[in-house]
This record gives C-alpha cells, sequence and structure tokens, in this order.
C-alpha cells in the first residue's frame, strides 16, 4: 500500500516540455548560427570532438533529475504494516430541523448557521464516536450514513439548506424513526441529538419516543430560536429579497416554541438545553455521551507509512551532478565502440 504526502507537487512537472521547448529552440538558433560562421566540414574540422548525442543525453538527464526532485516533494509513502485498531466510543446522529423557519435571523448569522455551528464544534470535540447526519422537515432526509469520517461529515454538514427537504413543517417523529434505523450496531450506546426551533411540529411522536427507547437511544434535544421570534428572509444569490408572507400579505413571524423538545427529552429519558450559547451546548452535549458506556469495535487500516522522498532526492541531485560532470564532447572508449556510425570506415 502506498499513498501520496504532497499530490500538489505534480504541477511542477510542466518544467520538462518548457525544458525541451526551450532547449530546441537554443539547439535551432545555435545551428543557424554556425551556419552564418562557416561550411558544417570546416566547423567540424575546427572542433572535432563535438559529440551530437552528448547534447541531448544532458537534455535527458537534467530533465531525468528534475523528475526525480519533483517526486521527492510529492514524498510517496510505502505501508509498512496492517494493523487492526481497536476504538470505543458512542454512535451519535444528529437530527437538524431544515425548515423554512430555521432561516429566521433570531440569533445570528440564522437559527440554521447556528445549528451547522453547533454540530461542528460538537463534532471537534469528538474522538473515536461514529456519527450521522439527518435533516428533516415535512419529512426526513438521510444525509449522511453512520461513519468515523468527520472531515466528510462537516463537508455535508455545511451544504445543508432548507432545500434539501421539498415539503415544509417539523416532522419530529419522522426524524427520530429515520434516526433509529441508521443507528447499525445493536450493541452501541446510542445518541440522537435533535435540533430545532420547535415550530409547526407534528403530534404523535410518541411512538416514535416509544421505538428510540426499545432500542436504548438517548435523546438530547437543542432548541434554537427566541420568544419574540423573527421573519423569513427569502434569498437570491445571497441577497434578502423580502420575507415570506401568510395568505393575508402580512409577514410571518417565526417564534421559539420549546415546549416539544423538552417533552421529547423528558419521555425519552434524554435531557433538553436552549442553543444560544455555542460554548454552552457542546459542553453539556460531552458531558452526556461521557457519561454512556463507550462501546469497543474494531477497523482495519494501515497504521504506518514511511516517506520514501530522500531516494528522490538522492537521485534527483545525483543527475544534476551528472549533468555537470557529462562535457558535450565524444567520449573515447564510446567512440571506439562507434555505436552511433561516427566513426567512417
Amino acid at each position: 500500500m502506498w499513498q501520496l504526502d504532497e499530490p500538489k507537487y505534480f504541477f511542477g512537472l510542466i518544467i520538462l516540455p518548457i525544458l525541451v521547448l526551450v532547449y530546441v529552440a537554443q539547439y535551432i538558433w545555435k545551428k543557424r548560427k554556425q551556419k552564418e560562421f562557416g561550411d558544417h566540414l570546416i566547423l567540424k574540422q575546427l572542433a572535432p570532438e563535438s559529440s551530437f548525442f552528448k547534447p541531448f543525453l544532458k537534455l535527458f538527464v537534467v530533465g531525468l533529475g528534475i523528475t526525480f526532485l519533483i517526486l521527492a516533494l510529492v514524498n510517496p509513502k510505502i505501508g509498512t504494516k496492517i494493523e487492526t485498531v481497536k476504538r470505543e466510543g458512542v454512535d451519535v446522529v444528529f437530527a437538524i430541523d431544515v425548515s423554512k423557519s430555521m432561516l429566521a435571523e433570531d440569533i445570528a448569522p440564522s437559527r440554521l448557521e447556528k445549528a451547522k455551528q453547533i454540530v461542528s464544534q460538537i463534532i471537534n470535540q469528538l474522538a473515536s464516536d461514529r456519527i450521522g447526519i439527518i435533516g428533516y422537515a415535512g419529512s426526513a432526509y438521510p444525509v449522511l450514513p453512520i461513519t468515523t469520517d468527520y472531515a466528510v461529515a462537516k463537508m455535508y454538514l455545511q451544504n445543508m439548506n432548507t432545500d434539501i427537504v421539498s415539503s415544509q413543517g417539523t416532522a419530529i417523529s419522522e426524524a427520530i424513526s429515520l434516526a433509529a434505523q441508521s443507528f447499525d450496531n445493536p450493541a452501541t450506546s446510542k445518541v440522537l441529538v435533535l435540533i430545532s426551533d420547535g415550530e409547526d411540529h407534528e403530534q404523535g411522536y410518541e411512538q416514535a419516543i416509544e421505538e428510540a427507547k426499545a432500542q436504548n437511544i438517548k435523546i438530547i434535544t437543542i432548541g434554537l430560536g427566541t420568544e419574540k421570534g423573527g421573519l423569513i428572509p427569502i434569498r437570491y444569490n445571497g441577497t434578502i429579497q423580502g420575507y415570506k408572507k401568510d395568505n393575508a400579505g402580512e409577514n410571518v413571524i417565526t417564534r421559539f416554541n420549546p415546549a416539544t423538545l423538552k417533552t421529547i427529552a423528558e419521555q425519552s429519558g434524554g435531557a433538553y438545553i436552549y442553543g444560544g450559547n455555542t460554548k454552552e451546548v457542546v459542553e453539556f452535549v460531552k458531558d452526556e455521551l461521557n457519561s454512556l458506556e463507550k462501546t469497543e469495535f474494531e477497523s482495519q487500516q494501515i497504521a504506518d507509512y514511511e516517506s520514501q522522498f530522500q531516494w528522490f532526492l538522492f537521485l534527483g541531485f545525483l543527475c544534476l551532478a551528472i549533468d555537470v560532470l557529462l562535457l558535450e564532447r565524444k567520449t573515447a572508449w564510446v567512440t571506439k565502440l562507434n555505436l552511433f556510425n561516427e566513426k567512417k570506415k
């Protein structure tokens, strides 16, 4: 197994065709000047030791040296062994409300962006726990299955918006049910972190809570918004074009409703916290996760890679040294071999 440490340096290989073009141009210019200076036979008599082959050999050696130096910058690594790494943690699924009301800016920069910030900061505090992401509005949508790749999780998280679910509403029960299906290991400790403003929620989530309790899923709810509420902006290309209106043409004001979130936390044996202070929320969730039993699971991976840049660095400098020592004169013993029919019989 092998990997490239800095593949961006492969762009340096563009030097090679430029080097060839410069050499060809210089070679053509040199030949023209020689013709202006005198006859070819006379020039050959004046410089009998000049080699036709050596300049091309020097070009090849320089190009090879540059290639080796670029490969040294790329730093190929070879995996020397594969070992089974044992890790222990919990499974965490984040269910994020992506209904239009989450666009309200009563919490800066908006409820949805605040939710993303909270989840991102929680992920930063995790070590070997597995995570998944769900988006929900009028229905629930699996954004990312359970994984240990936190970088990918953050990428999917940042791409979440209110358009990933077409139907509007707050289908909390469907989000809980989908989360329960997302956990693929019944032996692990399972946590559902549900983030919402609590508005426009549906009834009948009690059955989903019972389903979660049957699977020993702990539900942590995080509320976002203010009692005063805020308008729901309509944006186009990042610019606010107006605000959402009701059937009477009045601006819709969305208000924070924590009652449902508190009820879900209470009935599921979980916990609730208001999400206004990101640092407090992150510490709260971290403490809740630390209180759970960690489950050991195994994953195979390449555990040890060794850099190989030193070999390419050596070969690169060796080629450049050969180029310096390689003169454009004929080599006596090569001339005797007459490999290129340079001697007339």
